[in-house]
């Protein structure tokens, strides 16, 4: 029978909740607020955690600062997921920025400004047409 989930999607699944669990109240680093933690990348044997996270800011100069504090607290942050999980290998972890919710937010903004410059031009020529059948119907009533 196939299992529903590999072993790291289960690992990562909890990996993920503690750490966001973890950065929210056990890291009282100021440079840290709102950090969202997004996904998690465990490789097979489970000896190194890849963590995406992603922040309040979008200034590339605070998300690059918090992703270094993230890096340099790493090992901090491993010795309370060891303490929280029950596990014979607890991964050495590596925070990345996670750029897809942003790239999101830009992608959806597109979409609008796509949508907005249509129903504009949809409007325009709908007036055109408006405008132009009550010339003809003039012009009809004049030549009549």
């Amino acid at each position: 029978m196939a299992r529903e989930f590999a072993r790291t999607d289960r690992v990562g699944q909890e990996i993920q909740k503690e750490i966001a669990t973890i950065l929210m109240r056990e890291v009282k680093d100021p440079r840290l607020v709102m950090t969202t933690v997004s996904a998690v990348e465990l490789t097979r044997d489970l000896a190194y955690a890849k963590i995406f996270v992603t922040f309040f800011t979008n200034e590339a100069s605070e998300i690059k600062s918090s992703i270094e504090v993230l890096n340099e607290a790493a090992g901090f942050i491993r010795s309370l997921l060891a303490k929280k999980l029950r596990a014979r290998i607890m991964p050495h972890l590596r925070f990345v920025y996670d750029s897809s919710m942003a790239e999101g937010v830009r992608m959806s903004s597109l979409v609008d400004e796509a949508v907005a410059s249509d129903k504009h031009i949809a409007e325009s020529s709908e007036r055109d047409a408006t405008a132009s059948k009550e010339a003809t119907d003039l012009n009809n009533e004049e030549n009549s």
